[in-house]
């Protein structure tokens, strides 16, 4: 199992907008990909601008499909404006 963790950052004022668009890629991923396992998005509730994802992706090849598809490049290109950081890590899980 691949396990990626992806901290955003938005910038001032962009979390009413990036909020439902991250909720909608965590659902279309879900949906869409046999090989993603799980997609949880978080909120910092004392930094309301700060969104953690937590997700599980059965292989890194089910991960390269996720970055390929048509729903997260859609994505991908919506929020460019919104994000002030984003810090993309990836892990194995420890069996």
């Amino acid at each position: 199992m691949l396990i990626v963790t992806v901290l955003f950052e938005t910038r001032p004022g962009a979390e009413a907008e990036f909020a439902p668009l991250m909720r909608a890629q965590a659902s279309n991923s879900l949906e869409r990909e046999p090989g993603c396992e799980q997609f949880d998005v978080c909120r910092d509730p004392g930094e309301p601008s700060h969104f953690f994802l937590y997700e599980v992706y059965r292989d890194r090849t089910a991960f390269d499909e996720h970055l390929a598809s048509a729903h997260y490049q859609a994505f991908d290109e919506a929020v460019s404006d919104l994000v002030a950081r984003k810090t993309v890590r990836l892990f194995e899980r420890e069996e």
